[in-house]
């Protein structure tokens, strides 16, 4: 197994996770929290998206498929063109909202599409080139895949845990 065939693997199952999480849920199921400072499934979902177009994007040299493909119109939120969701609050959570979960999964699946073409075409040299030097060290793309893949599951996993609450 090549490098490829691992990340295509394993961002395949952050699609297969996605999809499970929203798939049936009401537009007062996907916006549902827990506790007031917890976060929803539409949240939740919107964000891991967000960090995958934002970090892929920026990682590939491609344009963010939320303003490339005119998500960001589509979805109507009252926050910065760039917002990723990262360090939000409770109250900008509250603003993220849609009207169905085919909205999230639409976007989601714009997303994957544009990553999975990338990673399909690294080999493992590909993966110690340095693509952000404000850290130290140096994060490579490697680094960067791994954690955009960790911020996804586990936000993924979050989203399930809220649903299986909302269905319980």
């Amino acid at each position: 197994m090549d490098v490829k065939d691992v990340l295509t693997d394993a961002y395949g199952r952050i699609k297969e996770e996605v999809h499970a999480a929203v798939d049936g849920l009401s537009p007062q199921d996907l916006h549902a929290r827990p506790a007031p400072d917890a976060n929803s499934v539409a949240w939740l979902v919107w964000h891991l998206t967000r960090i995958q177009d934002d970090h892929v994007a920026d990682a590939s040299g491609l344009d963010q498929v939320w303003l490339s493909q005119g998500w960001e119109k589509r979805f109507g939120l009252a926050l910065p063109a760039r917002d990723t969701g990262y360090g939000h609050g409770p109250a900008q959570v509250a603003e993220v909202r849609v009207d169905s979960g085919d909205l999230l999964t639409g976007y989601f699946d714009a997303v994957h599409e544009q990553t999975f073409g990338f990673v399909h075409g690294l080999g493992a040299d590909d993966l110690d080139r340095v693509v952000d030097e404000r850290w130290t060290p140096a994060v490579t793309l490697g680094v960067r895949l791994v954690s955009v893949l960790a911020d996804d599951l586990q936000h993924v996993g979050q989203a399930a845990y809220v649903r299986g609450l909302l269905r319980s």
